[in-house]
């Protein structure tokens, strides 16, 4: 699609339904967190405020600089030009619609802009782009847990067997995303746009993802041995990143609940007690997606009061 084409106009939301809807999303995630015992808010709190959770913290916030650089990069092949820090600041503030069905609330970080605006085509195209990039890098993050799934199935399969059976495995939920994607393509104008993005300088936007990812899942790796289990580096990675798919797949707001009964069933399966299990995923949730909703929200006020280069 042609950037010299007339422009959709950006869409007026309402700051104050806004931030209702997602301090009702937020309220109700903490009161459910209040009956699990040890993974009350208050723990999960003391979680954070460690050494480990702030090193945790630190991983994250490489994540989203990391995806905010694969975002501006895309913009640019828009005829949008963004400086640096403007970019990863407009970037942060589309993370306040994360906990939208599908993550399709960040779709209009493009949309809102005051000056040269996305089409709506061009904007769902890299939001598209962003998400089947994200994909196929949890899916290769989530191969060692694959592995261990199938092993845990059949038990007694040798290690050989093991790495043959969960390569296969991932390499065939990859080959299937992929073809589920190009039929559905065909079909939807602004999905066929998401794979021009994608062919848009290839080797750098797999570059920020993959890093960008890595670094997440480092910072659930440190979280899983800070809490005593009993994991490899590439086998908490795996979890986390099986979790964050079947979460997406639920097309859950911000996969919310599918992504924590994932997670927290592969750490009971790999021995860890359901307390534990669960006061852990609370924690990376409350890193890897409520830390990101805060920041959102604050660069979005940031954006609408004193930049005033967000229409909302």
């Amino acid at each position: 699609m042609s950037p010299s084409r007339a422009e959709q106009p950006a869409p007026r939301l309402s700051i104050k339904k806004l931030l209702l809807v997602l301090g009702l999303v937020a309220t109700a995630y903490a009161a459910a967190l209040a009956f699990l015992g040890e993974a009350s808010p208050a723990a999960a709190l003391t979680g954070l405020l460690s050494f480990t959770g702030l090193a945790a913290a630190a991983l994250c916030l490489l994540n989203y600089l990391l995806r905010g650089l694969r975002w501006r990069g895309w913009m640019a092949r828009y005829q949008r030009p963004l400086g640096v820090l403007e970019g990863l600041r407009l970037y942060v503030a589309g993370y306040a619609l994360t906990p939208t069905p599908g993550n399709v609330g960040e779709a209009v970080r493009g949309l809102w802009l005051v000056h040269q605006p996305l089409g709506t085509a061009q904007s769902l195209a890299i939001f598209g782009a962003e998400r089947l990039a994200d994909l196929l890098c949890l899916l290769l993050m989530a191969l060692p847990a694959l592995g261990w799934l199938w092993w845990h199935s059949t038990q007694g399969v040798t290690a050989l067997g093991l790495g043959f059976w969960g390569w296969s495995a991932g390499l065939l939920a990859v080959a299937v995303v992929g073809v589920l994607a190009v039929f559905v393509a065909a079909r939807l104008s602004w999905l066929r746009e998401a794979w021009h993005c994608l062919a848009h300088q290839p080797w750098r936007w797999l570059a920020l993802t993959l890093a960008a990812w890595t670094a997440q899942g480092l910072a659930v790796v440190l979280l899983c041995r800070a809490a005593g289990l009993d994991l490899s580096a590439w086998l908490a990675a795996g979890f986390y990143a099986l979790a964050m798919v079947g979460g997406a797949l639920s097309a859950l707001p911000a996969g919310l609940g599918g992504t924590e009964a994932v997670l927290v069933a592969l750490l009971v399966g790999q021995g860890a007690a359901v307390g534990t299990a669960v006061a852990l995923t609370v924690l990376v949730r409350l890193l890897t997606l409520w830390l990101a909703v805060a920041l959102g929200l604050l660069a979005l006020l940031y954006s609408v009061a004193i930049r005033k280069d967000i229409r909302f």
